[in-house]
């Protein structure tokens, strides 16, 4: 045995040196999970000022060269209230039809199976793919006194063309795919066992369906909702051509719009612009509002 390990083993002898202590390493950045996050993010933001808060901001802007009085004078002068009035009752109406009977067809859609199926599923987003031009001149000759339903309807003294009634049948065939492509796809991912269920613990149809399957599809049918709502309050191609465009009866807001254009208007034009955005604004932040409060109330 050597003296080196004699004297570290006998008692008394010299301890052995205490290990060193490890030098700490520096920690690596977290990986982020997706590449290039600060490149896209930067992109998108770019891509959307470019595209929503440069148009809009210049929107604002332009209206405000506009005196206090001159935009009070532009925006409720009689023949544009008119205007409001048929344009956000008109959307608001035909986004409360599409809800009911989009949700109708999503239904039908999803749960049955009949011939045909896939032609009828095609058929809904044709307001989707054809231009609204087409969709106004195919609408009013379908309506008119000598169309085909026009001239059913005309004897009993029922018009659907060239008056508010033209605007709201307008606004439902644009609007109806949003509600029903909205939520379809809900339906679909619905399951099956909480309604059989229900219906095993003696619930009704009417309960199951308010108390299990509208829960589900609540927020997806109020989205479709604020979707058709924007979309007609918006409209104009497939609009001016079943109106009849009668100031103070059957004029909408956007004709009012081009019409100030046309006269070199452009602060006018952008004075009723303004409006209609904040109006589609605060709509949509209270539909948002009761999204999240249905989600909460739901468990979602």
């Amino acid at each position: 045995m050597t003296a080196a390990a004699t004297a570290g083993g006998l008692p008394g002898g010299p301890s052995a040196a205490p290990p060193a202590p490890a030098t700490p390493t520096a920690k690596r950045p977290a990986k982020r999970v997706l590449p290039g996050f600060r490149l896209t993010l930067g992109f998108t933001l770019f891509y959307l000022a470019l595209i929503v808060l440069i148009p809009l901001s210049a929107l604002v802007f332009k209206t405000f060269t506009l005196s206090w009085e001159q935009f009070i004078s532009a925006v409720s002068s009689p023949r544009v209230i008119a205007s409001y009035q048929l344009t956000f009752g008109a959307s608001f109406l035909a986004a409360l039809v599409n809800a009911v009977f989009g949700l109708l067809v999503a239904w039908v859609l999803v749960r049955y199976q009949f011939p045909g199926k896939k032609i009828v599923d095609a058929l809904v987003d044709l307001p989707f793919a054809l231009p609204t031009a087409v969709a106004g001149i195919s609408l009013t000759a379908l309506l008119a006194s000598n169309g085909w339903v026009g001239s059913i309807l005309e004897p009993y003294g029922i018009t659907l063309a060239f008056n508010r009634n033209g605007v709201v049948i307008a606004l439902i065939f644009i609007g109806l795919p949003f509600v029903v492509r909205t939520v379809q796809p809900v339906l679909e991912d619905a399951e099956k066992e909480l309604e059989e269920a229900a219906t095993c613990l003696g619930a009704t149809r009417w309960q199951t369906f308010r108390y299990v399957i509208f829960p589900t599809i609540g927020p997806a049918l109020l989205t479709g909702f604020a979707m058709a709502f924007a979309r007609g309050v918006g409209e104009y191609g497939s609009v001016i051509f079943i109106a009849g465009n009668m100031p103070m009866l059957s004029e909408i807001t956007p004709l009012i719009i081009i019409g100030k254009l046309e006269q070199y208007d452009y602060a006018g034009a952008t004075a009723v612009a303004t409006v209609m955005l904040l109006a589609s604004f605060f709509m949509l932040l209270v539909i948002n509002g009761l999204q999240s409060w249905q989600r909460k109330r739901s468990g979602a």
